[in-house]
């Protein structure tokens, strides 16, 4: 399993993007992502979202890739 952390503005497009395989490091880097969106942002609708994937493949290409 591949957990993806993205930072998307309210259009959609994503800013930020780390994928890793361990769960700790993931959960980590959600915090910080959800922490560094001030509350401007999160009024304007920007979002910090965690997800998993099964295979690289299924992760944005212009994700940082840790493993």
């Amino acid at each position: 399993m591949i957990w993806v952390n993205e930072q998307i503005d309210p259009c959609g497009i994503i800013h930020s993007c780390i994928a890793c395989r361990d769960q700790q490091q993931a959960n980590a880097c959600h915090e910080s992502f959800e922490t560094n969106l001030s509350e401007e942002q999160k009024a304007q609708g920007w979002v910090a979202r965690m997800r998993t994937v099964s295979s690289w493949e299924e992760v944005p290409v212009n994700a940082l890739k840790l493993d």
